[in-house]
């Protein structure tokens, strides 16, 4: 988990440095990229008392619009992404269930950035995402209980021009959810993930 604090630290230090060139023109117009990268998971009781954590892989595809306004821009985005993440609650957890498991999480949101050189342009975003969850048990009568969980997530990155229509991205982002139900009161998703794509 360190070395994802690390990673954003290091991303939004790029987003606020302030070597970008008047000159430089940012990235406008449609794009699709590929994700994949690590997630972080943790999980807490509704009481506050109780948490849970898990590390695992992430993937996912997202698809977006920038407005270019010279060596700035501002645009929409939306993202589908998977994870493996799976955490088990502690023996003193009090609620009927074994763990809690994260399934797909969508996120529909806004971004803005500025171009820091020629191809390079750093940027922040936030909005709104959704998370499925299952919260399963291996006890009594008791069966998995799925739930959807709304939250926010904000996060920034920088993304670089490849040959051609081709663009390669490095971004954090941290989301958090509540009221997930099954006894879990919220549970926050920390990612890193790598990107290449296309700008049309």
């Amino acid at each position: 988990m360190k070395t994802t604090y690390a990673a954003a630290g290091l991303v939004l230090a790029m987003i606020a440095s302030p070597a970008m060139a008047q000159s430089n023109t940012a990235p406008g117009g449609l794009h699709v990229s590929v994700i994949a990268g690590y997630e972080g998971l943790g999980v807490e009781s509704d009481s506050g008392t109780v948490s849970a954590d898990a590390d695992s892989a992430v993937y996912g595809v997202t698809a977006g619009y920038d407005l270019s306004l010279g060596s700035a821009f501002v645009g929409v985005e939306g993202e589908y992404s998977a994870s493996t993440g799976s955490t088990e609650f502690p023996s003193n957890f009090a609620g009927a269930r074994d763990g809690l498991d994260a399934d797909g999480q969508y996120y529909l949101g806004a971004r803005g950035g500025l171009a820091l050189t020629p191809g390079i342009a750093a940027y922040g975003k936030v909005g709104y995402t959704a998370l499925d969850t299952r919260s399963f048990t291996s006890a009594g009568n008791f069966s998995d209980l799925e739930e959807n969980a709304t939250g926010l997530r904000f996060g920034g990155g920088v993304q670089v021009a490849l040959p051609g229509p081709l663009e390669a991205r490095l971004e954090y982002r941290r989301s958090r959810y509540e009221d997930i139900g099954g006894d879990v009161g919220e549970a926050t998703t920390d990612q890193l993930v790598a990107g290449v794509g296309i700008r049309f």
